[in-house]
């Protein structure tokens, strides 16, 4: 059990001064983007074929690249926290209002934007869960990193609301099914400042939510934790709120918290149960910058 805490207590001292490091990178990324100035925009070849039903991808497009630094907890579950990177990539024809981005959405490509009404693919990584780097998981089995593909919708019913839904579908780590719903409050505080929150819910299928949170007899003997078939179903409720700083029009800092509370089979699990947490809180800092390209 000493080794255990020793173990939890090294992993929280090597996050924060991680984030002691992310957070100096940061300012000085904050120091330096004012003077920083429009990218020349640059010119793609015209792919080989258009998608019938699709609109043309030629013309200008406004491509949004960033990254951020995370302190979440060490896997779906985990009572401990680590700090992870955290990319920033959108895109939107050019000329179309610069769209709120909240810090649970996925890469996306706006293919169809009517101002109020975005759609188009979506693309999230999840990284791999190795037991060995985790005592509370000896014995398991480890998960490989997935990608989730799929697409996202987002709606403006009025210009302070965003309602957005994504459905993605697991290759690799997992072959389940994701399904996020999320609405954000948006209220511009003071010249180039908004503060956004909102509630969220995440619902898995079963082959999303098994390779975290199954215990098999093998596995429950070797760990010590009870046999458990997990089941898929609602995965998760929970609140976001972030603040967001418009240096200018390419450069943008923002900041964030996100709660959510498993429940259903990945919070009955004895991973979650017996070794976990089912309350999961993530903390965000990011910059992105914007800059156009054309399609021929």
């Amino acid at each position: 059990m000493k080794k255990n805490k020793d173990e939890a207590t090294l992993r929280r001292e090597t996050g924060i001064r991680q984030l002691a490091t992310s957070l100096a990178v940061f300012g000085a990324i904050v120091a330096i983007a004012p003077g920083a100035k429009a990218q020349t925009a640059f010119t793609l070849p015209a792919p080989p074929f258009e998608v019938p039903g699709l609109p043309s991808p030629s013309g200008t497009w406004t491509a949004t690249v960033g990254v951020g630094g995370e302190y979440r907890p060490d896997y779906p579950g985990s009572k401990n926290w680590m700090l992870s990177p955290m990319p920033i990539f959108s895109i939107r024809r050019a000329g179309t209002v610069q769209e709120f981005r909240g810090p649970r959405d996925s890469a996306s490509i706006a293919l169809i934007d009517f101002g109020d009404l975005r759609a188009g693919p979506a693309f999230k990584y999840v990284k791999e869960r190795k037991s060995s780097d985790h005592s509370e998981l000896n014995g398991l089995a480890d998960v490989k990193a997935a990608f989730e593909v799929g697409g996202f919708v987002e709606y403006y019913p009025v210009d302070w609301l965003r309602l957005r839904s994504e459905l993605r579908q697991g290759l690799g780590g997992h072959k389940g099914t994701v399904a996020d719903l999320s609405s954000d409050f948006i209220v511009p505080l003071i010249d180039r400042i908004t503060i956004s929150a909102g509630p969220r819910f995440t619902w898995k299928s079963t082959k999303a939510v098994a390779p975290y949170f199954d215990v098999d007899p093998v596995q429950s003997v070797a760990s010590g934790l009870p046999v458990f078939d997990a089941k898929g179903g609602p995965y998760s409720v929970g609140v976001g709120t972030q603040v967001s700083y418009r240096i200018n029009p390419q450069w943008e800092v923002h900041a964030y918290v996100e709660y959510e509370k498993l429940f259903g089979d990945a919070a009955d699990s004895p991973i979650v149960k017996l070794r976990g947490a089912s309350n999961q809180t993530t903390i965000g800092l990011g910059a992105s910058y914007s800059f156009d390209f054309k399609i021929r």
